[in-house]
């Protein structure tokens, strides 16, 4: 092998073509588990068999919400809890268009919310991926939807008090037709799960329970990313069909992640009159 075959090697990545280059370095955090979903999420989509020209990846703000400015697809950074509704609008315009949302526990529970519940009850032909740290790590750490009971974060520097919300459960009593749930830890079954739901026709969901040590971990006995990784292999529990309601992640328990629904049912589109596709 010549010294250039071996450099061109050393300089390329097979995520590569999939990446703006001219946006990277990221600005995540070092430890943050948004790089791995995100290497996750290029993965499955190369062994989706989707057509990538046919791919449109929807953020909205937080840290995850950067996702749509790094991949090398059509992609929209929109406004906070606003991404599942550009997201419906597209797939309603163009409904060969394979519409994936990519964002946060935060802009997706919180702020979006309203707009999560009522894509799964109307059964929406879209992909959710929501990475979920238990905090708003872009704007300092404060307390968020899913942040567990008694957990600390800068606006309960006493313990939380407020019941998190259990997105699976959330999900699939919504309507959602696939819902799972991964750690940064579980690289392979990560990807494979978003494989899935890639190729999932109706409102998909996978959960991916991240780190974010700057902020949450750091209060939290885990200031490291290592740490909270150590805490995912420790702490997961792996229950393919578990009943949604009881995968509620309470704080220093265990986390149960798998694939908990997986049905077919008519999507919104599929319902529309003929002539109004």
């Amino acid at each position: 092998m010549t010294q250039l075959a071996q450099r061109e090697i050393a300089e390329t990545h097979p995520r590569d073509v999939l990446l703006r280059q001219d946006r990277l370095p990221h600005i995540w955090c070092p430890g943050c588990g948004l790089g791995i979903a995100l290497n996750c999420f290029l993965g499955a989509l190369m062994k989706s068999g989707l057509d990538l020209k046919k791919v449109a990846v929807v953020s909205g703000i937080g840290c995850a919400g950067r996702v749509a400015g790094y991949i090398n697809l059509d992609s929209f950074h929109t406004t906070h809890g606003r991404a599942i509704p550009f997201a419906t609008g597209l797939k309603l315009a163009n409904p060969e268009l394979k519409v994936v949302v990519f964002s946060g526990d935060g802009d997706l529970i919180a702020i979006g919310g309203n707009h999560f519940i009522h894509a799964a009850r109307r059964n929406m032909d879209i992909t959710v991926i929501c990475v979920n740290n238990f905090n708003y790590g872009m704007t300092g750490g404060q307390l968020g939807p899913t942040t567990p009971t008694t957990a600390f974060t800068t606006t309960s520097p006493y313990g939380n008090r407020e019941h998190p919300f259990n997105i699976p459960y959330l999900a699939a009593g919504s309507g959602a037709v696939y819902v799972a749930r991964w750690t940064t830890l579980h690289v392979r079954r990560l990807e494979r799960s978003m494989i899935e739901a890639l190729q999932k026709k109706g409102f998909a969901l996978v959960e991916v329970i991240s780190p974010c040590p700057t902020l949450y971990g750091r209060r939290n006995k885990m200031p490291t990313g290592v740490e909270e990784m150590e805490y995912y292999r420790r702490k997961s529990v792996i229950r393919h069909g578990a009943d949604p309601r009881d995968v509620e992640i309470r704080y220093e328990g265990e986390i149960v992640v798998g694939k908990f629904v997986d049905v077919e049912k008519p999507t919104f589109i599929d319902l529309l009159p003929n002539d109004n596709r």
